[in-house]
């Protein structure tokens, strides 16, 4: 068992209903914040770090709803991400957080098939030797993420204290963000297909609200799901901010998380029948409508990417107290398909 008093202690409660397996359980309920990838459980289980009242687990070992596992992560390690001279669009920095507005096209961590070019692989050389050491790795304290091709605010901890407290804050689901989506269809509090779908109910002011269980696609391991039983809690929020189209076909929708799950908003919209623009995993084949659009249908059929921003990011600063909040413009693809869909039909 691993014992060093100056390794990191994570605690996972599980949640209901767990697989019946321990690595099958915390591969579910170990927080997304904490950073930790399915390889990275399996080498800590086998190294004897995962506990159970004091007494070493197995994967294999029998796990029940409620039960406190403890994982030692141990010091840091130092990986060999390649720091790179990238242009970063620095919305805020002090010597604890970096916040930055991502485009669209730029992977935030290195994986394999994307070894550079990546956030992490610019904030190491805009940061240098300040960065967090989390999860085990000396990295940037990403505490959340956003797709490759969504836009937007991201905030990023370059010292251990404000990693901690961030993550705190995002696990109680304090930090307030808002996206905002071009989607297809106009989605409707009057809609009965709509609300009749599980998980979904209708709040005051014409908010939407999707609240389901999130889980990886059985066929397709690449992509989330909305599933009956198992996955984590996922809740949405959404509203229409303006409408486009004679009858109207295209919708911006301004939509807020309480949870952050892997592509949670691109799978809840889908699941609501009203898939992003320009989505190629969760939007499907559908086509814009000419008879409602007129010729902005082909510009709406031809957006490259998931129509998606991180609009706005709001959060407690975790060493000075401060209330910060953030707010980034709609890029210019997005501005401009917008600008098409509002031009008069020709």
């Amino acid at each position: 068992m691993v014992s060093d008093p100056s390794s990191t202690v994570l605690r996972v409660v599980l949640a209901d209903d767990p697989p019946g397996r321990l690595d099958k359980a915390l591969a579910r309920d170990v927080p997304e914040e904490a950073a930790l990838s399915r390889s990275r459980l399996a080498r800590l289980i086998a190294d004897g770090a995962v506990t159970r009242n004091g007494a070493v687990l197995g994967a294999r070992d029998k796990v029940a709803e409620g039960e406190i596992i403890e994982i030692v992560l141990g010091e840091p390690e130092t990986v060999e991400t390649l720091a790179e001279d990238i242009p970063l669009a620095v919305v805020w920095e002090d010597a604890d957080l970096i916040v930055i507005d991502k485009p669209a096209g730029m992977v935030v961590h290195p994986a394999v098939g994307n070894p550079r070019g990546t956030l992490v692989n610019a904030l190491l050389h805009h940061c240098g030797d300040t960065l967090s050491g989390i999860g085990g790795e000396r990295r940037p304290g990403i505490v959340h993420r956003i797709d490759k091709e969504t836009s937007g605010l991201l905030v990023a901890a370059k010292s251990d204290r404000a990693h901690h407290g961030l993550a705190a804050q995002f696990e109680r689901h304090d930090v307030h963000r808002h996206y905002l989506a071009l989607v297809h269809g106009v989605p409707s509090v009057g809609d009965p297909r709509l609300r009749g779908l599980a998980g979904v109910t209708v709040e005051s002011g014409g908010v939407i609200r999707i609240a389901t269980q999130l889980d990886r696609h059985r066929a397709d391991r690449q992509r989330q799901a909305v599933v009956s039983h198992g996955g984590r809690h996922a809740v949405t929020r959404a509203r229409v901010v303006d409408t486009f189209g004679t009858p109207p076909a295209i919708a911006l929708v301004d939509c807020w998380l309480e949870t952050g799950r892997t592509h949670q908003i691109r799978v809840h919209l889908a699941y609501g029948g009203h898939g992003l623009v320009g989505d190629p995993t969760y939007g499907g084949r559908r086509k814009a409508p000419a008879r409602a659009l007129g010729q902005a249908a082909e510009s709406v059929d031809a957006f490259p990417r998931q129509a998606l921003h991180a609009a706005t990011l709001g959060f407690s600063h975790p060493v000075t107290g401060e209330a910060l909040h953030f707010e980034s413009p709609l890029p210019a693809d997005m501005t401009t398909l917008i600008e098409t869909l509002r031009a008069p039909r020709t």
